[in-house]
C-alpha cells in the first residue's frame, strides 16, 4: 500500500499523549502500514489554526479521529471533521482513553466508523479510506 498521509483529529487539550502513542505505534515496522502524521502540532490563534488546518487536511488521504471521552468539549475535532466533509476526504474514528462504543461522539463522527484500538481493524480501515473520497 503506499504510505496514505492521515491527518491525525484528537482533542488537543485531553488527549496529546494517546496520539503521541498512535502515532508513534503508527511507525512500528510490525504495523500493516506506514502513516504519515500531518495533524497541527502546537496550539495557535483560530483564524490561523483554521486555514493551516484546511490545507493539510486538504493534502491528506484521510482523517482519522482519536475519541476520547472528553469530545463534547473538543469543538476543533468538529471542525476538523467538517472541513474534511467539505473537502471529500474520509473520515473514520477510533476509541482511545478508555472511550467505547457507549461513549459521546464528535459533531460529524459516524458510529459506524468508530473502531477499537486495534492495528488489524486500524489497517482494513486505512484500506477502506484509500478507495473513497478524492482517493479514487
Amino acid at each position: 500500500m503506499a504510505d496514505p498521509r492521515a491527518f491525525i483529529s484528537f482533542d488537543f487539550d485531553h488527549d496529546k499523549t494517546e496520539k503521541d502513542l498512535f502515532v508513534g505505534q503508527g511507525k512500528n515496522s510490525k504495523t500493516p502500514f506506514t502513516m504519515q502524521d500531518w495533524s497541527a502540532k502546537s496550539s495557535m490563534a483560530q483564524s490561523k489554526w483554521e486555514a493551516i488546518v484546511k490545507d493539510k487536511i486538504n493534502k491528506c488521504n484521510m482523517v482519522i479521529v482519536l475519541s476520547g471521552k472528553t469530545m463534547t468539549s473538543a469543538t476543533g475535532v468538529a471542525k476538523e471533521i467538517t472541513m474534511a466533509k467539505d473537502q471529500n476526504v474520509p473520515v473514520f474514528g477510533v476509541y482511545i482513553d478508555g472511550a467505547s462504543t457507549s461513549s459521546n461522539l464528535p459533531k460529524g463522527l459516524q458510529r459506524n466508523r468508530t473502531i477499537a484500538w486495534e492495528w488489524e481493524k486500524i489497517s482494513e480501515e486505512i484500506d477502506k479510506m484509500m478507495t473513497e473520497g478524492k482517493n479514487k
